[in-house]
């Protein structure tokens, strides 16, 4: 479907990668703090004001997705039913491919010459696509200047941009009104606070405080916050910080509020043991919103900011666009300045329950609604994991450091230590 030769030179890629395996040597990542200043509002419509694709752009285009959820599926096709209805010379076709084989797949059709022309795909995984060859560079073909800098930066791959962000979530702390009432209690804003009102609302079956620990890139998601919260990048595992992070971890299992369970909870069962009254607190994303006010519209929740060490921290989740080098690239971007258009993404974000990567757009996105501004506000401190091609294999050697910790199975400085070992030997150290 694609030009022989990118198949070629991408199958070329990926092969050294595979020979070189993850000891390949990799530029020293920077710190990865994702604060910026709120851009100013210079556009009554954002993302309208991209610059615009070729007007001799045509022909099909083809997008891989792998959103489970019927009611993003809706939403991706009214857009796309928008977009055809209003022009005459692209067509765009959505096609479904299951998470767990959407990387796979990306490789195999790479190989293959067998690619769409747009997937919206984990922005953690963007940078590997990106150093493979896949992705179109598109810098001088999209403006991203409105955009927040973690998402921009999970699209950004030695200071080029093969990328544009789709929409954005985060983390922060969700707590249970009437269960820090009755335990006389304040909403945390330290470590030192979150320890204690932890501990005082464990009690009769129901823990102070969890969030997911699993052994994979969702348990690393919710754990890196507090690396970040001392100043430490993702990077620095054996750092002051780091073995303070995951110190802090320990004493959360150890006081009795932290449930060793968590290492089995999927964000959606943290939220589920929340909503079930088995949590007093509990650190979750935007994403749960919608289910919470539909299933339990009579509980009592509130949100905070993730308590903090030195600085605010949250980590950035959500998804890219990318635009397939070889593919049908000019229609490909022109329906990417359709589909990031103030009015468009704002109907997307509102059915799937994300913020705008787009500052500008994120700024009106929830205009008196208290509990998604908390999140709003939280982006200027999300960082992305990453952006690094190896990322997968260092957040492998995070989250299993945590679980050893919450465990037993290590103490924290033997744990960051292995951990960094990991690391240092994927970035060339």
């Amino acid at each position: 479907m694609k030009k022989r030769v990118m198949a070629t030179i991408v199958s070329t890629m990926m092969l050294a990668a595979v020979l070189a395996g993850c000891s390949a040597a990799a530029p020293a990542p920077s710190a990865d703090t994702g604060v910026k200043e709120e851009v100013a509002d210079t556009s009554e419509s954002a993302g309208e004001e991209a610059i615009p694709a070729s007007e001799d752009a045509s022909g099909d285009v083809t997008i891989w997705y792998y959103w489970e959820t019927v009611g993003h599926q809706e939403a991706l096709d009214h857009i796309i039913q928008e977009f055809n209805g209003q022009q005459d010379k692209i067509t765009v076709q959505a096609k479904y491919v299951p998470f767990a084989d959407f990387k796979k797949q990306l490789s195999i059709g790479a190989s293959a010459g067998e690619l769409p022309d747009l997937v919206i795909l984990d922005n953690p995984d963007h940078a590997s696509y990106a150093a493979m060859g896949i992705f179109a560079d598109i810098t001088d073909r999209f403006d991203v200047s409105t955009y927040y800098p973690g998402p921009v930066n999970s699209c950004t791959l030695d200071g080029r941009l093969y990328g544009v962000p789709f929409g954005s979530n985060d983390l922060v702390l969700f707590y249970n009104e009437d269960m820090l009432a009755e335990a006389g209690c304040e909403v945390p804003a330290t470590w030192d606070e979150l320890l204690d009102v932890a501990k005082k609302t464990t009690k009769d079956n129901v823990y102070g405080f969890a969030h997911c620990a699993l052994q994979n890139e969702e348990g690393t998601f919710n754990f890196l916050p507090w690396v970040w919260s001392t100043g430490q990048t993702s990077y620095e595992i054996d750092s002051e910080g780091g073995i303070k992070a995951l110190e802090f971890e320990k004493s959360l299992v150890e006081s009795g509020a932290f449930p060793k369970e968590a290492i089995n909870w999927t964000q959606g069962d943290t939220m589920n043991q929340f909503i079930s009254g088995n949590l007093a607190m509990m650190i979750n994303g935007t994403w749960q919103i919608p289910t919470m006010r539909s299933e339990v519209p009579d509980l009592k929740w509130n949100v905070a900011p993730i308590p903090q060490d030195k600085q605010q921290a949250s980590g950035l989740g959500g998804e890219n666009y990318a635009v397939i080098a070889g593919g049908n690239e000019e229609a490909a971007i022109a329906f990417l300045q359709y589909a990031t258009s103030k009015d468009t993404c704002l109907y997307m974000m509102d059915h799937m329950g994300y913020i705008s990567s787009d500052s500008t757009i994120a700024k009106d996105q929830f205009q008196g609604d208290a509990v998604y501004q908390v999140f709003v506000d939280e982006m200027q401190y999300a960082n992305a994991r990453g952006p690094l091609p190896e990322w997968p294999d260092i957040s492998d050697a995070i989250s299993l450091a945590f679980n050893k910790v919450i465990t037993g199975e290590s103490d924290p400085a033997a744990a960051a230590a292995e951990a960094q070992a990991t690391i240092d030997s994927i970035l060339g150290k």
